[in-house]
């Protein structure tokens, strides 16, 4: 992978945001509720009304959890890059 891509992921890394620890899917409600103190459960469905917007709501949750690191700082869309590369 290149230092740009490095860069990035490790960036994003950074960031104070993780997914879970309270997941369903891929975790992208239960990080947003860790990190703002709110009750998972509301967050849940704001996203699932967020799903009514046309292509909106699917489209950011998945970008989410493409760049959006695990507890154990792992990114999924680094993990497929470090794949296609090896």
């Amino acid at each position: 992978m290149d230092n740009f891509l490095a860069g990035i992921f490790n960036s994003i890394r950074r960031m104070p945001y993780r997914r879970g620890p309270k997941r369903w899917v891929g975790g992208i409600c239960g990080g947003l509720a860790a990190q703002f103190g709110w009750d998972v459960k509301v967050v849940r469905i704001v996203v699932l009304l967020s799903f009514i917007l046309p292509y909106i709501g699917v489209a950011t949750y998945l970008i989410a959890w493409a760049l959006l690191p695990a507890q154990d700082g792992s990114i999924p869309l680094e993990t497929a890059v470090r794949k296609l590369n090896a």
